[in-house]
C-alpha cells in the first residue's frame, strides 16, 4: 500500500498548514499546536523538535515565525517518510529537516549543545502502566517504550546551548515526575501553564518551558481554559489554534 493509500488529509492553524497522517492509527490534534506557539522561538534560532512524529509541531511553529530552523528526530521510519513529506508540502523543507533515529541513539548528523531550544510531546504513560494499543503508531505515541521521561530530558539537556530552552507538552498527574527529571538534568527557570479542559476543571495537561543551567523562582501560571461552557474553544485558544497567535505565559 502506498503512502498516498493510507494517508488522511488534515490541517492545522485554520488552513495555513497542511498535513498528511495515517488514515488509520494516531493522528496529532491540538497539543503539538500549542506546544508550537508556547516555544518563543525567534527568527535565526535553531529548534529541534523531540519525537516529531508527522510534523505537526515542527511545521506549526515554522509557520508561525519566519526564519526559525526546525530539525525534526522521529524514532519510526514511516513516520519520518510522513513528516518530510509534509514539510514538502507546506513549502517548508528549507527551514524544516527531518531526522531519523532514536534518542538513545541519536544519528551522528544530530550534533549535541547546538540548538537554542528543544520542543517535545513525550508519551504520556509509562511503560507497563498501561495497555499498549495494538497499533504500532499509537503505541508509539502514548506508552513509553526503551526510553523513559527521564531520558528525554537528559536528552534535552544534551543537545541545547548553555541557557537554552525546553518546552514541553505532558500530562498533569505525572507533574511531580517531570520536575524531578529536569531537576536531575539541571534545569530550572521553571514556567508551568495549566490546560483547563473547561473553567472549574482540574487541568489534565500541562505545558511547561524551563531554562538550561536556569536559577529565576518557578512560576505557575493562571494557565489557559481552552473550552467554554458551549464545548467550543473559548477565545484565546481560538486565537492560538487559528490566528497563529503565541501563547505567551
Amino acid at each position: 500500500m502506498t503512502m498516498e493509500s493510507d494517508a488522511a488529509f488534515d490541517t492545522l492553524l485554520d488552513g495555513r498548514v497542511r498535513l498528511h497522517q495515517p488514515r488509520a492509527g494516531y493522528r496529532a490534534a491540538i497539543d503539538p499546536v500549542l506546544l508550537a506557539a508556547f516555544t518563543a522561538a525567534g527568527a535565526g534560532e535553531r529548534v529541534l523538535d523531540v519525537g516529531t512524529g508527522t510534523g505537526a509541531a515542527a511545521l506549526c511553529l515554522a509557520a508561525r515565525v519566519p526564519g526559525v530552523v526546525v530539525v525534526g528526530l522521529e524514532k519510526r521510519a514511516e513516520a519520518a517518510a510522513f513528516a518530510r513529506r509534509n514539510a514538502a508540502l507546506n513549502g517548508l523543507e528549507s527551514r524544516v529537516g527531518v531526522l531519523e533515529g532514536d534518542l538513545l541513539a541519536p544519528p551522528p548528523e544530530l550534533v549535541p549543545g547546538i540548538f537554542d531550544r528543544v520542543m517535545m510531546n513525550p508519551p504520556y504513560l509509562r511503560a507497563g502502566a498501561a495497555s499498549v494499543p495494538p497499533d504500532p503508531w499509537k503505541a508509539a505515541a502514548n506508552v513509553e517504550g526503551e526510553a523513559g521521561l527521564a531520558d528525554w530530558v537528559r536528552f534535552a539537556a544534551a543537545m541545547l546551548k548553555p541557557r537554552g530552552t525546553l518546552t514541553m507538552v505532558h500530562r498533569a498527574d505525572r507533574v511531580d515526575e517531570i520536575l524531578a527529571a529536569l531537576h536531575g538534568a539541571r534545569f530550572g527557570s521553571l514556567t508551568l501553564v495549566p490546560l483547563w479542559p473547561k473553567a472549574g476543571e482540574e487541568a489534565r495537561r500541562i505545558l511547561l518551558a524551563v531554562q538550561k543551567g536556569g536559577r529565576s523562582p518557578a512560576r505557575f501560571t493562571a494557565g489557559l481554559v481552552l473550552h467554554g461552557p458551549d464545548g467550543a474553544y473559548g477565545g484565546q485558544a481560538q486565537r492560538i489554534l487559528r490566528d497563529m497567535e503565541p501563547l505567551i505565559a
